[in-house]
């Protein structure tokens, strides 16, 4: 029996039933349920604003363009970024022509502080921070640097759906946190996220974007007797990036039991652990300290890892690669040679099966051809 990279869990049973009064109701689109899920959202944790989007690349994409707008940033402006992630981060950045500087990962694969600091300059305005897997990385001194340079900072939290640093959701301190529901995430939908401003006035204004930038949605405009005031106005040239009530529906059912499923994830990263304990060749991600890490991913380094993935292909056992730097394609690669660690884990580092659908013998037997061929 193949294993797989991920394989998505839903509490079926409990989303039909969610899906279901969407159905009865006649109210499928933006509003009802998706209103719920941002409460439940900023609830869960803790954050002061949630709008309920199509997909988190959508809400990269608004987290620059908002603020470069209501900051007045120009086109040659700059936003340090990490090479060492998937297109969309830093694809976000070229949607709004600002340029990209890159700057190199630490040891947890996000990044480097004092990379990044090397490379601010008077154009520079933000920083994209991706926590890779779940992990948290040296957060409190990103935080640090962007409030000493007057910059602001922009959370890829794509990965990070129940991450915790000391107890506490990181992205209080950020002027935008961006989640990923999509259907491999923790937190798995069919495709949609979350952006979370700090300032309301943003929130404000990422609605009216998300809804073609009209002032006022279809739901806000329907009372409660049914009837639909018509009259609205056009305030910006917008997009059609908000969610809707089925996207919603399954993720409320899925935030109810995110805590639960991330816990058993943890446990699964703690028996790849103990199997590669007495390998030295085999050498784990590590998460960073005092943080509580959604697992998203379980990531080893390990040398001639092209051949360690076939192998573990012809042994039917499906890892993946997180990720390979985005220097190495075209479009990008004016940057190439400035990142030498993202290029050394590029080539190194790979990601084992994690789902909640593994159990220990699976882990064990995974880890058992990881050992076998790097010895």
């Amino acid at each position: 029996m193949a294993i797989q990279l991920f394989t998505p869990h839903f509490e079926i049973d409990e989303c039909l039933a969610e899906i279901r009064e969407c159905l009865e109701k006649g109210w499928t689109g933006l509003g009802f349920k998706t209103i719920e899920f941002e409460e439940k959202w900023k609830e869960y944790t803790g954050l002061p604003y949630a709008h309920f989007l199509s997909s988190a690349t959508a809400g990269l994409h608004l987290a620059v363009k908002i603020l470069k707008m209501e900051n007045n940033w120009l086109n040659d402006d700059e936003i340090i970024s990490t090479p060492l992630t998937f297109v969309s981060t830093n694809h976000a950045i070229l949607y709004e022509n600002m340029k990209i500087v890159f700057a190199d990962v630490d040891e947890y694969l996000c990044l480097n502080p004092k990379s990044i600091e090397e490379r601010i300059t008077p154009k520079t305005k933000a920083v994209m921070y991706v926590g890779i897997g779940g992990n948290t990385g040296h957060y409190d001194e990103i935080v640090s640097i962007c409030q000493k340079y007057n910059l602001k900072l922009i959370l890829d939290a794509a990965h990070m759906s129940g991450t915790r640093l000391r107890g506490i959701t990181p992205g209080m301190e950020a002027d935008a946190v961006v989640y990923s529901f999509q259907a491999v995430k923790n937190l798995p939908t069919a495709d949609s996220g979350m952006i979370c401003f700090n300032d309301g006035k943003y929130d404000e204004i990422c609605r009216k974007l998300t809804w073609l930038g009209i002032s006022k949605d279809t739901f806000a405009r329907t009372n409660s007797k049914g009837s639909y005031k018509w009259k609205y106005n056009v305030e910006y040239l917008g997009y059609k990036n908000h969610g809707n009530s089925i996207m919603a529906a399954i993720g409320l059912v899925q935030l109810r039991y995110l805590d639960r499923d991330n816990a058993y994830r943890r446990q699964l990263a703690a028996w790849y652990d103990a199997n590669f304990a007495a390998n030295k060749n085999v050498k784990p991600i590590p998460v960073a300290p005092k943080c509580e890490s959604s697992r998203h991913l379980y990531v080893i380094q390990v040398e001639k890892r092209d051949d360690l993935l076939q192998h573990l292909n012809d042994n039917n056992i499906y890892p993946g690669v997180h990720y390979r730097d985005n220097l190495e394609y075209g479009m990008y690669s004016y940057a190439k040679g400035t990142c030498p660690k993202t290029r050394h884990y590029s080539n190194t580092i790979m990601s084992l099966p994690m789902h909640m659908g593994l159990t220990k013998s699976n882990v064990d037997y995974i880890c058992s051809i990881v050992n076998g061929f790097v010895k």
